[in-house]
């Protein structure tokens, strides 16, 4: 990397030098080069090969045998790699069998132990066929063993308990990780689809916005540029200078209704095209409930407090969030009877949608927050509030504010 610099004089001019310092990374050691070749065993494993290799010692001494140097090397040699059982799981296998062939004529409890915890780890750290491999290393040699010296019944039993069992336990273990792995796997990519699905739920939900409000406030500046042309045109050759501010006025609305078209461009879809219709607001909320109240659903609306004129954008939003919770409250509720409710208050106004449904619940969409996109993405444009919860008598009250406090 770069280092500090330094400045000399060159010539009357004053140069920098800067330094270049590399750094090189610290040599490899036999430990790190064991560790990147994943052959540096766990401590727990160490620690119980450890222990294992303990208890042939004692054994060793405590057994009044005479056993060979060697034999006794081998022995605690072939408990030492039981650190690496869970590395190399067959080969370990393998070479303690083969110590117990050769140092384990009178069968010590600590080389067969280690025969029970190899057949575990076979089980548990293999798949088939390999772990039927590692079975069969274990399990054959103790079997020859047995038949010849006469095998009998419990000696097959004593295979079975010791050696079998344990490869069954592991195997079931491994099977029931390797399902949890899945399920959590599956939880997170479910997860993570939920999330992508919400996200493109919100902007399909804000550019739908925008293309309504870019109705509106294209409306709006056509307005302004139509009544300050009339304006201008009406003025004397006494008012020159009124009429030449009003002039800049119309050409900056025109520019701005020019940049508004453009921002529709990016908008749009495929061939969509401008809506000539005007944008619906809470005049056409009767119309709308009367067209939700068909069939076995009974829809009421209710108005409270005195109604006033909303600005277009507030009136639509108001709108469709009545529109939105009349529909996911048909769709979604099982519901007979829905109640809207507006109320105009000194401080905006409250959109009120309760039904008799089933309520929430883990398989009603409202309840995990996908209902509420639109409702919420036009509340948070008003800094208004959004809450969905129980209705007092069952049911869900869906409540949208609307702070409008500017029209008063």
């Amino acid at each position: 990397m770069a280092g500090l610099g330094r400045k000399t004089d060159v010539g009357g001019r004053r140069v920098a030098y800067r330094r270049r310092v590399t750094t090189t990374a610290p040599p490899a050691t036999p430990t790190r080069l064991l560790a990147r070749a994943r052959l540096v065993p766990p401590r727990l494993d160490v620690a119980i090969a450890s222990l294992f290799v303990a208890l042939s010692v004692m054994e060793f001494f405590v057994n009044h045998d005479v056993r060979s140097p060697h034999e006794y090397v081998i022995s605690v040699g072939a408990m030492a790699v039981l650190a690496w059982r869970r590395r190399f799981p067959v080969a370990i296998a393998f070479v303690v069998v083969m110590s117990n062939i050769v140092t384990n004529p009178d069968g010590e409890f600590t080389v067969l132990l280690s025969l029970v915890l190899v057949s575990f780890t076979v089980g548990a750290e293999t798949e088939p066929p390999v772990s039927y491999v590692g079975l069969a290393v274990v399990l054959v040699p103790f079997l020859a063993a047995m038949i010849r010296a006469g095998l009998v019944p419990s000696d097959v039993a004593a295979a079975v308990v010791f050696l079998v069992g344990p490869w069954t336990v592991g195997t079931v273990l491994r099977q029931r990780s390797a399902r949890a792995d899945e399920a959590i796997s599956r939880a997170a990519q479910l997860e993570r689809e939920q999330v992508a699905q919400a996200a493109a739920a919100v902007e399909a939900e804000r550019t739908r916005i925008a293309r309504e409000l870019h109705d509106i406030v294209s409306h709006s500046i056509s307005v302004v540029t139509i009544q300050t042309q009339a304006v201008r045109r009406r003025l004397g050759p006494e008012h020159a200078k009124e009429a030449a501010d009003l002039a800049v006025v119309e050409a900056t609305a025109r520019e701005a209704l020019a940049e508004m078209r453009r921002l529709f461009g990016v908008l749009r879809t495929g061939n969509e095209s401008a809506s000539l219709a005007p944008q619906p607001g809470l005049a056409e909320l009767p119309r709308l409930v009367e067209k939700a109240g068909s069939g076995d659903v009974t829809v009421r609306l209710e108005v409270v407090g005195e109604p006033f004129e909303l600005p277009p954008g507030a009136d639509l939003a108001a709108y469709r969030i009545a529109q939105e919770g009349l529909t996911n409250a048909l769709r979604h509720a099982g519901a007979t009877d829905v109640r809207v409710r507006v109320r105009y208050g000194p401080h905006g106004v409250e959109i009120e949608v309760a039904d008799d449904g089933r309520g929430l619940d883990g398989s009603d969409p409202r309840s995990a927050g996908h209902g509420l996109i639109g409702v919420r993405e036009r509340v948070a444009l008003y800094d208004g509030t959004v809450t969905l919860s129980e209705g007092p008598d069952g049911g869900v009250r869906l409540v949208a504010t609307i702070p409008v406090k500017e029209t008063r």
